[in-house]
């Protein structure tokens, strides 16, 4: 084979990863408060993949039968001033080995056999590695993160529960990335046609103190699976647990930090034409007028019912970030630019060229919970390699060979 010839070959490759219909991962969008659909979807596991099934499962079920107990709380109050350990009664997967990570803390990595991994802080439930099977690190965090509580990690994968930014009484976005979370000793399995995943499964429940500032009892569980591919999911389940009756509603967000090569050879795909809320703007709506979003300034916004695929594609590194979400209808895509970045104390001076943002959320309409129910909402990262130049970015015109 030629070389001109691979080249266009894995064009359309990857082109045909952005454009084939994403069926396990589509989704209404809605919020289904009919009991009958709560009982048809209780029995069906979130964690099947949805791979049999051209149906989205729904992103808010109940549970007719009690929560199974999580293992021993290792939660703090007032956002966490002793260090967590690591469940020493619970068996980890045999690709998950739990070691100190920075300042001490306690984390979870996950290994591949073919040479891709992932680490978890129990800190948070915060993702801050992810490697290809050539040791590529593709997640950004800044040089200067603060790994001591209760300061959140800057960069990574930062879990934004039960606010997202500064929509709501709560702290910034919310007090679940900064809590100390539990291993859970009662997961449910992984589905039988997905076996070689590596995974660790993560709980956390409200604290004494976060009872003050928000009054709900909840669980949120957190699976971080890592595939044979390389790719890397996150899959929430947050359950109303609350035995007074009342519902609890939230806004969510996966703060999903991407290390790429230069800022300004980046440019998303899959929200063309959506309408945004502008958070520069005090939240103005607009439309997206472009043909993809490049960056030559800072950006802050928050796409609106967006697609189930998004494409963050690299020149300089010829790699492409594929997003693949359910339950999430919201994306926010956000670089804090030169002047904010040298505002952030915990963010060095020039590295907004390195990273972005792009961030599978539910902000809009947020989810409300009456008790028993459970919202699940699902994100899946691939990286993969890709030999785009400049003018053939639409994968249309590859797949049209213009």
């Amino acid at each position: 084979m030629t070389r001109g010839s691979f080249t266009r070959e894995r064009n359309l490759a990857v082109a045909l990863l952005l454009l084939l219909p994403s069926l396990p991962f589509s989704f209404s969008g809605n919020i289904n408060n009919n009991k009958s659909r709560f009982s048809r979807e209780r029995d069906r596991s979130f964690y099947r993949d949805g791979m049999s099934s051209d149906k989205a499962p729904n992103p808010i079920a109940a549970s007719a039968a009690a929560s199974p107990t999580n293992a021993s709380s290792n939660t703090t109050t007032g956002g966490g001033g002793s260090t967590a350990v690591a469940n020493a009664n619970v068996s980890l997967h045999p690709g998950v080995e739990s070691c100190k990570g920075i300042n001490g803390l306690d984390k979870l990595v996950l290994h591949d056999p073919r040479g891709s991994s992932a680490e978890v802080y129990l800190y948070g439930a915060h993702v801050t590695s992810w490697k290809n099977d050539h040791g590529e690190e593709l997640l950004f965090v800044s040089s200067k993160a603060i790994f001591k509580p209760p300061k959140a990690i800057r960069g990574g994968i930062p879990l934004c529960f039960p606010q997202f930014s500064n929509l709501g009484p709560l702290d910034a976005h919310g007090f679940a990335r900064n809590r100390f979370w539990s291993i859970d000793s009662d997961p449910s399995p992984f589905p039988t046609n997905s076996p070689n995943k590596v995974s660790v499964d993560l709980i956390l429940k409200p604290t004494e103190e976060d009872m003050k500032t928000w009054p709900h009892s909840y669980e949120f569980r957190l699976r971080v699976a890592l595939g044979p591919g390389g790719d890397l999911t996150l899959i929430s389940r947050i359950r109303n647990t609350n035995t007074d009756g009342k519902p609890f509603t939230f806004t969510f967000a996966y703060h999903t930090y991407f290390a790429v090569s230069d800022i300004s050879e980046v440019r998303v795909e899959g929200l063309e034409t959506l309408d945004y809320l502008d958070n520069l703007q005090s939240r103005k709506r607009c439309t997206e007028q472009g043909d993809a979003i490049t960056f030559e300034s800072e950006v802050d916004k928050i796409y609106l019912s967006t697609p189930t695929k998004i494409a963050i594609l690299d020149h300089e590194k010829k790699r492409t970030f594929v997003i693949r979400k359910d339950g999430l209808p919201d994306a926010v895509v956000w670089n804090p630019w030169d002047k904010k970045a040298k505002a952030l104390t915990d963010f060095g001076d020039d590295e907004y060229k390195h990273m972005l943002c792009v961030e599978a959320a539910a902000i809009e309409k947020p989810i409300t919970l009456k008790p028993g129910e459970e919202w699940r909402g699902r994100q899946e990262l691939s990286a993969v390699p890709s030999s785009y130049c400049s003018g053939q970015l639409d994968p249309r015109k590859v797949l049209q060979g213009s």
